[in-house]
């Protein structure tokens, strides 16, 4: 299925909204997204569509800083994991952000989201550290993980995994 990679937009929320409740036990409130979206000059937040203008099927949001991707937030709808959605958004920002300049990537996961990890081992992260308690629902460490971006092969990673925009 050829997916678009666009920048999320405000009239996105709604249905980013019913994917972040549906994936975590302390979702994103739209405040927090509105903030990121609006106010955080750092941030950037996209979302993977079917086609251009059409629902949102996941999201990828992130900070920018320097030369350096902190990816912050990333989900799929719960119909749509395991059909490449999250594995396209991946290989697009990385691809994009190494073409502006970064040089690391790095994001934090529960030790107990195998699937999670997996992605981004495929993608070339590894574990670096730890942060106790870092998830206040249920006081879980944080995995923090990182990855090299000169690793990553250059020119267009997305082709080949149906990416139409980004």
């Amino acid at each position: 299925m050829p997916l678009a990679i666009e920048p999320l937009k405000p009239h996105d929320l709604d249905e980013v909204l019913l994917i972040e409740r549906a994936s975590f036990p302390n979702p994103w409130s739209r405040r927090a997204f509105l903030h990121e979206l609006r106010e955080n000059p750092v941030a950037r937040l996209w979302v993977a569509r079917a086609e251009a203008g059409g629902g949102v099927l996941g999201y990828l949001c992130l900070w920018f800083v320097v030369d350096e991707v902190h990816i912050t937030n990333v989900a799929v709808h719960p119909s749509h994991r395991r059909h490449g959605v999250g594995r396209a958004l991946m290989a697009a920002i990385l691809s994009r952000y190494r073409a502006e300049g970064a040089t690391r990537a790095v994001l934090e996961v529960r030790p107990s989201n195998k699937e999670a990890r997996q992605l981004y081992e495929a993608f070339g992260f590894r574990s670096v550290g730890r942060r106790k308690g870092y998830y206040f629902d249920n006081g879980e460490d944080a995995l923090v993980m990182e990855m090299t971006l000169s690793a990553w092969p250059s020119g267009n990673q997305a082709e080949g995994l149906g990416v139409e925009s980004l």
